[in-house]
């Protein structure tokens, strides 16, 4: 069903339309959900490009897809393109959106995550720290998303005293 919407709206409404954008991002997002990162990844990276030049670098879409890229990066293994893109993500999402703003709370876990996951558990902690408290005073303590950060900052910390990084 992506998939034939996508076409439709690209003969339709062409690829620079609202909806266009919305489809390609959504199908790519159904690939990844499926784990299907070979077909997701070239979507995604075809979504940014298209978010960046119909949208511009600090639409909130345009923040969303690229964060979302950077997770397929990072789900297939490939930390050297996924490190520096959630930093920019979070770095973009800080300023346009603000330190507490949801989004940005969850860009900060991911690269926190990655941080982690690339054995530097020294720059994951005080990531992790700093979410928990953002989280904790946004969110609340018993949100979905603070627990998540929580626990994450547990393994990291695990981690860092000798355990290993779970996957």
């Amino acid at each position: 069903m992506y998939e034939q919407t996508l076409a439709d709206q690209l003969r339709v409404l062409g690829e620079d339309d609202p909806d266009t954008l919305r489809s390609r991002y959504s199908l790519a997002s159904a690939y990844r959900a499926a784990g299907h990162l070979v077909r997701a990844t070239p979507l995604f990276e075809q979504a940014l490009a298209d978010h960046l030049r119909v949208l511009g670098e600090d639409h909130p879409d345009t923040l969303t897809c690229r964060n979302d890229l950077a997770l397929a990066y990072r789900t297939a293994g490939d930390l050297a393109r996924a490190i520096p893109m959630l930093e920019q993500t979070l770095a973009d999402r800080s300023r346009v959106l603000g330190e507490d703003d949801p989004d940005t709370l969850r860009s900060r876990n991911n690269l926190a995550l990655a941080y982690g996951e690339a054995g530097d558990p020294a720059r994951a902690i005080p990531l992790f720290e700093r979410t928990l408290t953002g989280c904790e005073h946004v969110l609340g303590e018993d949100d979905p998303v603070t627990r998540t950060v929580r626990e994450n900052l547990t393994r990291a910390m695990a981690k860092r005293d000798g355990g290993t990084w779970p996957t």
